[in-house]
């Protein structure tokens, strides 16, 4: 007999809020207060259940009045290079990297030239450069890829 974990169970509970519109925004606390668990329990699921490599996009604001909006994004044909070069990158990026894939968005059309202009100085050494190197090529890959995936929820 299979074991059901809480987590599973606000998975797929979150699934079902999402399934008319594709997308749900609830409060944390509210939702921990439901199943009975601390909020740290609710972000283990966000962070393991509804990353950008599973097709989410997911956008949290904390505090007293904090929600958490996750939306699922719809992988039409002109999204699924870029989800697919998403899915790909990894958890690190160099800066050069992360150039060459952005001149390629912007080369096939995927985003456009100011949109990639924009990504490059957010995740150029510039910005990023006062991070230790082990840290900065994580982080930048995180940006790259939340600000990917936020763009493939504009093109819906």
């Amino acid at each position: 007999m299979k074991t059901v974990r809480l987590s599973d169970i606000i998975e797929e509970f979150l699934k079902q809020m999402m399934q008319d519109s594709g997308a749900v925004e609830i409060q944390r606390n509210e939702l921990a207060n439901k199943f009975n668990c601390v909020p740290s329990q609710i972000n283990y699921v966000l962070d393991t259940r509804f990353t950008n490599e599973h097709g989410y996009y997911v956008e949290s604001r904390r505090g007293g009045g904090g929600y958490i909006k996750i939306k699922r994004v719809n992988f039409k044909h002109e999204v699924g290079y870029l989800m697919h070069i998403v899915s790909a990158m990894g958890n690190n990026i160099t800066q050069q990297s992360a150039e060459n894939f952005i001149k390629n968005f912007v080369d096939y059309e995927e985003i456009s030239r100011r949109e990639g202009l924009i990504l490059k100085a957010t995740v150029s050494d510039k910005v990023l450069g006062s991070i230790p190197l082990p840290y900065r090529d994580r982080i930048r890959a995180s940006i790259l890829k939340n600000a990917l995936m936020s763009l493939m929820v504009q093109k819906e």
